[in-house]
């Protein structure tokens, strides 16, 4: 069984708890107790690796399915949302691309330079327009 990378864990601690809780409350506009039992659950889930920019991208995910008719509304329980197995997973789709990248457009060939004769005979075409206007403005 393969297992994914994960950077080394920061520390778990009452304040990152709290801050990813807060988190949640923001993005969902809901004011949830934060009790042990929850507590409890953002330990096991922040003790993973995940940090707060992965829970970002799961609830902007999670709210963008939920508004497409994809997903259902409990999907941003907390319950559900601290199980680190339904989380991992949902950050991985939240990354998917249904499309390939797209391939850089290849740059129009360039021009050879021109010589300087080349470059004065324009030069002077120019300003010989520039004078035709001019003086069909008067």
């Amino acid at each position: 069984m393969l297992e994914s990378v994960r950077p080394p864990c920061p520390p778990v601690n009452a304040a990152t708890i709290g801050q990813a809780h807060q988190l949640y409350c923001q993005w969902t506009g809901q004011s949830v107790r934060l009790g042990f039992d929850r507590e409890r659950m953002w330990y096991e889930l922040l003790r993973q690796g995940y940090g707060l920019e992965d829970l970002r991208a799961v609830l902007a995910y999670l709210q963008r399915e939920i508004q497409a008719g994809r997903r259902n509304v409990g999907a941003l329980k907390l319950s559900n949302l601290l199980q680190p197995d339904r989380f991992e997973e949902d950050l991985q789709i939240s990354r998917v691309r249904l499309r390939p990248p797209q391939r850089p457009k290849p740059a129009p060939p360039s021009r050879p330079a021109l010589s300087a004769a080349e470059q004065e005979a324009g030069r002077q075409r120019a300003l010989k327009y520039c004078r035709q206007i001019r003086a069909a403005l008067r």
